[in-house]
């Protein structure tokens, strides 16, 4: 008989529809163990994203079972001997990368690199809902944006987010109005109050014409625009609202060829922004704990709040999981979903 320690995890072996019973199970697997520069993290809670509804329905049938997950806040218990800036029992949250077993798991095997210590002022479900939305959001407004990362340092400039209620659009707003931007964003009217909350200070209904719902706000163009959807559907409408050298910026594939050639003769900046290309390539990966760690400073300062909207807490497990996956694939959720509890 095997000594080997297991530890429970969840997951799938293809990427089925959520409504099917193996869309997610519960299984077991070995327990890692931490080397060099890993942590070993207890999971305490996990947020579902888009990206992991994705990367599963990419999934084409696997022998070994698949494990995602991404935004997590755990507690260390184990590092590996090249750890440098952590020691066990530390409460940290992380974005996670796409090239390694994901956090839904009880024990996951992370970079200490990128990596940061969770906001003592939040509890584990609201800092799970962070990492990975605040690394895109920070990544595109202050990296490809040029914004400065300082506190009202930008008055005098606008910012128009299509998507505003969505997870990134979240914080992304908060970040905006931190730093001192007019902020203009799109939702349904029924989330108005969530982005007003979030730093918004002009709503914008995206049912209609935007550009028209705009110019009503007597707004005909911005410096930067960060589309948080498909920007083939809107790149009609906002096409001529952005200013000479402005930027804009999307952080969704798009399925057909975009003619940016249209802002050629503005000197407008079209920037792409995926959170796992640091991590994927192995470039520069060690800002991402920074960012993250600025953006803990900013959460206990009550510069920034959590985007946390809705919890399962009655544990981490394929049942829960499921549930919180098919709100996201819903299309429909403000904010952010989040399972909690133990394994």
């Amino acid at each position: 008989m095997s000594n080997e320690k297991t530890m429970p995890v969840v997951g799938f072996y293809e990427g089925l529809p959520i409504e099917d019973p193996n869309s997610f199970i519960d299984a077991r697997l070995p327990l890692p163990k931490a080397q060099d520069r890993d942590l070993l993290v207890q999971v305490k809670a996990i947020s579902i994203n888009p990206v992991d509804t994705k990367l599963r329905k990419k999934t084409k049938k696997q022998k070994e079972l698949q494990v995602l997950g991404f935004d997590t806040v755990g507690e260390i218990a184990e590092i590996g001997n090249a750890v440098q800036n952590f020691q066990v029992g530390d409460r940290v949250f992380y974005a996670g990368t796409t090239k390694r077993s994901g956090s839904n798991q009880a024990f996951q095997l992370v970079d200490e690199r990128i990596v940061a210590l969770a906001p003592k002022n939040l509890t584990d479900e609201q800092a799970a809902a962070l990492p990975l939305t605040s690394l895109t959001a920070f990544e595109l407004l202050f990296e490809k944006f040029g914004v400065i990362p300082e506190k009202n340092a930008n008055v005098g400039k606008s910012i128009l987010i299509i998507n505003g209620a969505g997870g990134v659009g979240s914080i992304l707003s908060q970040l905006a109005s931190w730093a001192g931007l007019e902020v203009f964003a799109t939702s349904s009217p029924r989330n108005f109050d969530w982005i007003k909350s979030n730093g918004v200070s002009f709503p914008i209904d995206y049912h209609g014409n935007i550009k028209e719902n705009i110019n009503k706000k007597e707004r005909t163009s911005f410096d930067f625009i960060a589309v948080l959807f498909d920007i083939t559907a809107y790149f009609d409408q906002i096409k001529t609202l952005i200013k000479p050298l402005g930027h804009i910026g999307t952080i969704v594939e798009i399925s057909k060829p975009l003619e940016i050639g249209v802002w050629k003769n503005q000197s407008v900046s079209f920037d792409w922004e995926y959170m796992f290309a640091k991590t994927d390539f192995d470039y520069q990966i060690e800002t991402q704990g920074k960012t993250l760690q600025w953006m803990t400073d900013l959460v206990e300062q009550d510069e920034l709040s959590s985007t946390l909207t809705k919890t399962y807490a009655s544990g981490i497990h394929a049942n829960n999981i499921k549930k919180a996956t098919k709100d996201v694939e819903s299309g429909h959720m403000y904010g952010k979903v989040v399972v909690s509890g133990p394994f």
